[in-house]
């Protein structure tokens, strides 16, 4: 069997920035072992499957090299950037999933791509000892959402320096880790850390940004809100919160077409 399958860096208007996620198409649902087997091979973030249910009505599956991810921003953008561009999609495209449900994603006047989110704001907790040990900067603040722990640092500098320990953050399972700060030249700035589900750092994270973005529209009394991931490749996200959904958008760019063979 072959398959067409598209490399996207989303949240970015460059080649090799952003994060990279590969797009595979498809009429029928694969094995869940080829699936993961197809992402281990890729070794990105993410590899997204699509397949097609109805006229710009598709469903989504995510998967990182070490499994199935309930929710992927990125990928999404990746995979809405593929069907605009190669595969005849309209204005609007609703994706169905299998954990966050439907993701409503349209092109907005100059083609930046917007997909609509379930809010998913962060809630204070208990601070586990692991997490605390497995950064080198203490936080000022700690919560947490379905997703991740999010450390809140007084300033982006700390948010640019702080260091990890894998083998601390992995005994955090299933949550992951972002850190953030408010930021002077956005309004805020964040990194996340994955070791338990896909990698060391994730270069750009959209699904992180649905409980992100509450968060600073809080603290910072605005609903429009410009975010920095300052990972080594970076990307720009611009996001809008009401009570109930974020929107969260950005742009993407083609790396390459071509075909898998299984």
């Amino acid at each position: 069997m072959e398959f067409e399958m598209f490399v996207c860096d989303a949240f970015t208007q460059e080649r090799f920035k952003g994060n990279p996620a590969a797009v595979v198409p498809l009429n029928d649902w694969l094995n869940d072992e080829v699936m993961l087997n197809i992402a281990k091979e890729n070794n990105l973030s993410e590899t997204a499957f699509v397949k097609q249910i109805g006229v710009d009505h598709y469903e989504i599956r995510w998967f990182s090299p070490i499994c199935e991810i309930d929710f992927c921003g990125h990928a999404t953008l990746a995979s809405s950037f593929t069907l605009f561009h190669f595969f005849d999609a309209g204005e609007a495209i609703l994706f169905e999933t299998r954990f966050v449900g439907p993701i409503q994603v349209e092109k907005d006047h100059s083609g930046r791509i917007m997909m609509t989110f379930p809010s998913r704001t962060p809630e204070p907790i208990e601070v586990p000892s692991a997490l605390l040990e497995g950064l080198s900067i203490e936080p000022k603040e700690v919560l947490r959402n379905g997703q991740a722990y999010f450390v809140i640092y007084g300033s982006e500098q700390d948010v640019l320096n702080v260091t990890t320990k894998n083998d601390y953050l992995k005994a955090l399972a299933p949550y992951d880790v972002v850190v953030t700060a408010a930021s002077e030249q956005y309004d805020f700035i964040s990194r996340y850390f994955w070791p338990a589900n896909g990698g060391d750092e994730d270069p750009v994270t959209g699904s992180i940004h649905a409980g992100l973005a509450p968060y600073w529209a809080n603290k910072l009394n605005k609903t429009h809100l410009k975010a920095y991931q300052a990972s080594e490749r970076g990307g720009t996200l611009y996001c809008d919160v009401t009570p109930e959904h974020i929107t969260v958008s950005g742009d993407a760019v083609l790396y390459s077409r071509g075909k898998i063979y299984i």
